[in-house]
């Protein structure tokens, strides 16, 4: 059974998806803690395209690339791809408001218990919806 969560991001769905795939943008939200980062991204969004994000420790003790190929691509609604791992991920886009929703689901590991994995991937979400939202008080 996939893991799901989601966010309600103050900002236009245009902006967002791009904020979501542009790698310029993917290294400044994609980490869980602030004593991570995402020193360089590669994506090549397409279908059958694949992706490459670097996670890293900021002191260098850890990291790891997390890669995948995209299998459905509906600019600006949905983004599904298979992590190099075989698992499947979903990202929906939806319009709510004067915001954008996204809703995220992705098949659990099995290395760890599924509440870490949600607690992991759900902090970066909100590292996300915090990015896109100081660049939306910047334009304002």
């Amino acid at each position: 059974m996939k893991i799901s969560i989601d966010a309600h991001i103050n900002e236009d769905i245009l902006k967002v998806w791009d904020y979501y795939n542009d790698p310029k943008h993917i290294v400044k939200w994609n980490q869980a803690s602030s004593d991570w980062h995402s020193p360089h991204a590669v994506n090549h969004l397409k279908v059958g395209g694949t992706f490459s994000y670097r996670m890293e420790a900021k002191d260098g003790s850890a990291g790891f690339d997390f890669t995948g190929k995209y299998t459905e691509i509906q600019k600006p609604f949905i983004l599904k791809y298979v992590l190099d791992d075989g698992r499947e991920v979903d990202v929906l886009f939806k319009i709510m408001g004067s915001g954008t929703h996204v809703f995220l689901s992705f098949d659990p590991e099995d290395e760890y218990p599924e509440e870490f994995q949600k607690q992991g991937w759900n902090a970066i979400l909100q590292s996300f919806k915090k990015y896109c939202e100081s660049l939306k008080e910047k334009a304002d």
